[in-house]
């Protein structure tokens, strides 16, 4: 099921996030036609967090839960490189988008967008804080880990649990996840989309050389 208000609204709390650990991932939705790239482009609910200049020939749009591992992974060993190669030299505009699989996915990722107040640098930061901290705050310490990261970031206590009780923030990203699981038939974590292309599953480096680098030469 879609990430909704009244589900979140009813399991989320400061005090109740820990219990929340066994909550089902999306239903997964069958593929479709590969979407194309103004489907991908097209604005929604919230503003894209982006690195990578906006006329960069190739643009990568990632879907990602902060509680996937396979998301962690792919941050931790090929996002970097990936960074170095294309985006610090301005050959990929790089787009991350939410699509929480369960409620802890859904309060990380407003968490995020609360630190950041649209700092894109900051966001990416902070996604990589979770990322790398994920079995903490999403096995065992949810909420103190959590609280802490907000208040390290300099969110006081009470903009933290806030932030978490933020109904319109919350409908936002579910407005957005519904958007990507409807139009572009993402069911899963992470799935990428390079220019259009949709490309499912934690992905090498050299797999992304070998979509990007025809594409810099067209």
């Amino acid at each position: 099921m879609i990430i909704t208000r009244r589900a979140f609204t009813a399991a989320l709390s400061l005090t109740g996030l820990a219990a929340l650990a066994g909550l089902s991932p999306l239903r997964l939705i069958s593929d479709a036609f590969a979407q194309s790239a103004t489907d991908v482009a097209k604005p929604v609910s919230l503003p894209d967090m982006v690195l990578g200049p906006a006329d960069a020939a190739v643009t990568i749009t990632e879907y990602a839960s902060m509680t996937c591992p396979h998301c962690a992974a792919f941050n931790a060993t090929v996002f970097p490189k990936l960074k170095a190669e294309y985006i610090d030299t301005g050959k990929v505009r790089y787009i991350f988008r939410e699509f929480p699989l369960d409620i802890k996915a859904a309060a990380g990722s407003m968490l995020t967008r609360c630190i950041a107040n649209g700092d894109s640098q900051k966001y990416f930061a902070v996604t990589d804080m979770l990322f790398r901290s994920q079995n903490d705050w999403v096995v065992k310490n949810t909420t103190e880990t959590l609280t802490r990261i907000g208040k390290q970031a300099g969110l006081s206590q009470q903009q933290v649990e806030a932030c978490l009780k933020d109904q319109a923030l919350l409908d936002k990203i579910a407005a957005d996840q519904k958007y990507a699981s409807d139009v572009l038939k993402v069911d899963s974590t992470p799935t990428f989309f390079i220019n259009g292309e949709k490309i499912k599953g934690e992905t090498s480096i050299e797999e992304f050389q070998k979509k990007i680098n025809p594409l810099l030469k067209s």
